[in-house]
């Protein structure tokens, strides 16, 4: 009787714990392990954002083919034993600053392409080492790009495929990033020039605005003081009158 008791207990606690390991994984995804490795597979499940129950000790986390439009700062906190993070075939906008925060040192490989990034901030990717695929998007080629992209380790394989939809300059739409990069261009500069201009043009007009209303002023006053003048011309004349007629004359 005691032997079949403690069965039972042990199959509860059993039981009990292939539950919890079940729970652990993110609702319509698929969790796997190997060689102490967990793999996380929430592909082609028509998620909108990023499962917030991801298990700790993910190593390879696979949300491709999703409807994802947004990654928020710090949205894989906590995943320490991230290596491989695939969020490649989304409709991905935004990547706020800090979005791999906590994930940077350990992981390996980090795949965007072909989602609908067009920039990222400067410190997106602050202190990530992982290659990077970012093929696929329709980037602005502006100088926060060249500077984001100065840092990173670009997927050999796919690097020149990460082109310029538009531009700050016509002539690099449609082009590969890395070329326009490689002839020697430097974007910011070409964008400190175009902010010089553009700062000079608004300062002109609002110095020509100020002439204008001095130049108003200055007539509408006279104006004034000539119609005074011809009222007290008006007046009956008297030593006082006459008087202010001619000091006023002299002002004029």
């Amino acid at each position: 009787m005691g032997v079949k008791l403690l069965n039972s207990i042990a199959g509860a606690v059993l039981l009990a714990f292939s539950v919890s390991t079940v729970s652990t994984c993110p609702r319509y995804c698929h969790c796997s392990e190997r060689n102490g490795l967990k793999t996380v597979q929430c592909s082609s499940r028509e998620l909108e954002k990023i499962p917030d129950d991801i298990p700790e000790d993910t190593a390879f986390l696979l949300l491709a083919s999703n409807r994802i439009s947004h990654i928020p700062s710090q949205a894989f906190k906590g995943l320490r034993r991230l290596q491989e993070l695939d969020v490649s075939n989304n409709a991905i906008e935004v990547v706020e600053e800090g979005a791999f925060q906590g994930i940077s040192e350990g992981l390996r490989a980090l795949d965007l392409s072909n989602n609908l990034l067009r920039g990222v901030p400067r410190e997106t990717f602050a202190r990530v080492h992982a290659k990077i695929s970012l093929a696929g998007n329709p980037w602005h080629c502006e100088c926060a790009l060249q500077e984001v992209l100065r840092e990173l380790q670009l997927d050999p394989d796919t690097v020149n495929q990460v082109s310029c939809q538009t531009a700050v300059r016509e002539e690099f739409a449609g082009k590969p990033i890395i070329q326009v990069l490689d002839s020697g261009v430097n974007l910011c500069s070409f964008q400190r020039k175009t902010t010089d201009v553009a700062m000079f043009i608004t300062m002109f007009g609002w110095f020509a605005m100020v002439i204008a209303y001095v130049v108003y002023y200055v007539r509408q006053n006279r104006e004034d003081a000539r119609r005074h003048l011809e009222y007290l011309k008006a007046l009956p004349n008297s030593p006082r009158d006459s008087k202010d007629s001619d000091t006023i004359s002299t002002v004029l």
